[in-house]
C-alpha cells in the first residue's frame, strides 16, 4: 500500500471518528470526549472504610459487607494474606442512554449508522398514543478512572483495566425486543400484577431515604420496574427512563454473567456473579448532558437530582436525551501482606 493510500485511509478514520452525525431519530449526535478530572463527582467515592475507622460523608453508612475490622484471605497461589478490612466507592464502570443509535457522549461523537432498522429512541406521552412509551439504546464501558488517571497504581484493591468498551444494544436482539428478552427473564411473568407493583413504593421511599430493598429485586424504586430486561419502557420521564434503563443494564449483564458484584465478599477480588442485582452496591452520577454533582441509588426520584439536566435543545456540546453515568460500586477487600 503506497503513502498515498495511507494518507487517505487515516483522513477517512479521523472524519469518522471527529464529525457529529445526525440519525433517523431525528436527532444530532454531538457531545464533549469525558474529563475524568473534572466530569467525574470524586467526592463519590466516600466514605471509606480501613479496619474499623471510617472517612468522609459521615452520615452515609460506608459501603460493603463487612463484619470484621481485620480479614485473612487467600491470593491467587493459594498464599494466606492477612490484613485490614477496606471498603469504599470505586469509579469503574460508564453506561451511555442514547436516543440516537451508535452515539457515544463520552466520545463527544458517533458512528454512521451501518444499516437501515437499527431501532432509534423514542419518548412519547399518552396524548400521542395509548400509553406512554419510550425506547433508549445503550452502550456500557469499562472505566476503571484510578488506573485510567495512574493513581493508587500500588494499592491492591484498584482495578488494573484500560478504558473499553464492552456491550452496545444496537447489535443486542434481545434489548431491540422485549419478546425476545423473555429467554434470559422468564421469572418477568411473576412480577406483572398491580400487587407485585405496589410493593415498588416501599423501594422508591428506601431509594429516596437511603438505600434501594434489595429483596424487592424487580422494583427500580421511582423508575419502575427492571422486567423485562430491553430497552422499553412505559414512562415518558426522560431521567426514569434512562436511568432506569442504565440500571436495567446492569442487570441484564448480571443475569449474563457479565457483570460481578465486588460488594459481596471480600477475599473475592474480581467480584462475585449475581444473576439477581443488588441495587444497593451501585450507584450512578449524570454526566451529559449536563454533569451532576450527586452520586445517587438506584429508584431515587429524578425530582432531588434531575432539574435541569437534560435541556430541551442540549447544550453547545451536548444533544437532549443522550445521556451518560458515571457509576461507582461498592468494592471491599482486604489490604495486608501475604505471609510466606
Amino acid at each position: 500500500m503506497n503513502l498515498s493510500n495511507n494518507i487517505t485511509i487515516i483522513t477517512m478514520v479521523t472524519l469518522f471518528l471527529t464529525v457529529p452525525v445526525a440519525y433517523g431519530a431525528g436527532g444530532s449526535c454531538k457531545g464533549k470526549v469525558l474529563n475524568p478530572v473534572t466530569d467525574i463527582c470524586w467526592q463519590c467515592m466516600f466514605p471509606v472504610k480501613m479496619g474499623s475507622v471510617s472517612y468522609g460523608n459521615g452520615a452515609e453508612p460506608a459501603p460493603g459487607n463487612i463484619t470484621s475490622p481485620v480479614c485473612a484471605c487467600p491470593d491467587s497461589k493459594g498464599i494466606l494474606i492477612l490484613g485490614v478490612s477496606t471498603a469504599f466507592w470505586e469509579h469503574a464502570r460508564l453506561i451511555e442512554t442514547v436516543k440516537d443509535p451508535f452515539c457515544f457522549p463520552v466520545m463527544g461523537t458517533g458512528m454512521t449508522n451501518p444499516k437501515p432498522g437499527f431501532s432509534s429512541g423514542e419518548i412519547r406521552s399518552k396524548e400521542y398514543g395509548d400509553s406512554d412509551f419510550a425506547f433508549q439504546q445503550a452502550h456500557y464501558f469499562y472505566f476503571p478512572a484510578w488506573s485510567i488517571l495512574k493513581l493508587f497504581m500500588d494499592f491492591p484493591c484498584a482495578e488494573n483495566r484500560a478504558f473499553d468498551l464492552a456491550y452496545m444494544t444496537e447489535v443486542d436482539p434481545m434489548w431491540n425486543d422485549d419478546s425476545l428478552s423473555f429467554i434470559i427473564n422468564p421469572e418477568a411473568l411473576l412480577f406483572g400484577n398491580p400487587v407485585s407493583q405496589l410493593a415498588c413504593v416501599a423501594d422508591s421511599v428506601g431509594a429516596t431515604m437511603s438505600y434501594p430493598i434489595d429483596p424487592l429485586f424487580w422494583c427500580m424504586g421511582s423508575w419502575g420496574s427492571f422486567y423485562p430486561l430491553s430497552g422499553s419502557m412505559i414512562e415518558n420521564n426522560p431521567f426514569n427512563v434512562n436511568a432506569g434503563l442504565a440500571a436495567r443494564m446492569l442487570f441484564k449483564l448480571g443475569r449474563e454473567t457479565l457483570l460481578y458484584d465486588t460488594g459481596i465478599n471480600q477475599c473475592a477480588s474480581a467480584g462475585v456473579v449475581t444473576p439477581i442485582l443488588v441495587k444497593s452496591n451501585y450507584r450512578l452520577q449524570i454526566a451529559r448532558p449536563v454533569r451532576g454533582n450527586d452520586c445517587i441509588p438506584i429508584g431515587r426520584p429524578s425530582l432531588i437530582w434531575g432539574t435541569a439536566k437534560n435541556p430541551p435543545f442540549g447544550t453547545t456540546n451536548t444533544s437532549p436525551d443522550n445521556f451518560l453515568w458515571s457509576l461507582t460500586r461498592r468494592r471491599v477487600c482486604c489490604v495486608g501482606y501475604a505471609l510466606n
